[in-house]
């Protein structure tokens, strides 16, 4: 199931990023977050071949950006580690993480420790990663709606695909357990008393529909003008279908 929308989000402007945007929204039923990384890599590869006739694309300044091959996966916590020299697992003490930012001039609001991890990670790693990556399995307490991996506490089914350096795409394994999610959600919602504007409200309505039926599945999200992005190797105002931006 999927469908293309416009989206609006209160958020800043740059080179990557604009508060208007069109979005795939994809769910594969009996999926999970490795078959749902798979389509998308055949998606966006279909796209470039669609456009160049080759997997390698030509951007607009001349540059060959090749899209094809078996894209790389990475741990999150793995990759920190590796970036930082220290081991960081989902058991390292709030305090710890807390030491490294500061050493790093890392600032995070509302500290917890999945958002000292990811503000770390895109410290030490996100520069790094020019060619296709999805960096795999994310703190359980930045990712709600995400189903927990097995035998790792504290991490869920969730990547981000990073190409160019950039965010192009996020998947995840749908957390379908209504108990769960709405223990989640009361975390969440206690988060947001707080002051944090990224924290997800309790849904009602959502429940109720997972209380009578909601099979596994894989999820997707991706950034129609970012794909273009990633083709033509142009910034999000030169791509952007929405409004037209000039």
């Amino acid at each position: 199931m999927f469908e293309i929308n416009r989206n609006f989000r209160n958020e800043g402007a740059d080179s990557t990023h604009s508060p208007e945007f069109a979005m795939l929204e994809a769910y594969q039923a009996y999926g999970d977050y490795t078959t749902i990384a798979d389509l998308t890599q055949e998606l966006i590869q279909n796209a470039a071949m669609a456009v160049s006739g080759s997997h390698v694309v030509t951007w607009a300044d001349g540059t060959e950006f090749d899209l094809g091959g078996e894209w790389a996966r990475i741990s999150m916590y793995d990759s920190l580690s590796d970036a930082a020299g220290v081991a960081i697992t989902p058991a390292t003490p709030l305090e710890e993480l807390a030491s490294l930012a500061e050493r790093e001039g890392v600032e995070v609001k509302l500290p917890t420790h999945g958002k000292y991890v990811e503000e770390l990670w895109e410290h030490f790693v996100k520069g790094d990663l020019a060619h296709p990556t999805f960096v795999m399995d994310f703190p359980v307490d930045t990712s709600p709606l995400v189903r927990d991996k097995p035998g790792a506490p504290g991490v869920v089914e969730k990547w981000d695909l990073y190409v160019r350096g950039f965010e192009l795409a996020t998947g995840y394994s749908e957390l379908v357990d209504p108990v769960i999610q709405r223990e989640r959600f009361v975390e969440q919602a206690k988060l947001a008393a707080r002051g944090d504007d990224e924290a997800m409200r309790l849904d009602e309505d959502f429940l109720t529909a997972m209380e009578h039926g909601m099979p596994p599945m894989g999820g997707m999200g991706m950034g129609i003008d970012r794909l273009l992005m990633a083709i033509t190797g142009l910034g999000i105002r030169e791509t952007i279908l929405f409004p037209l931006v000039k």
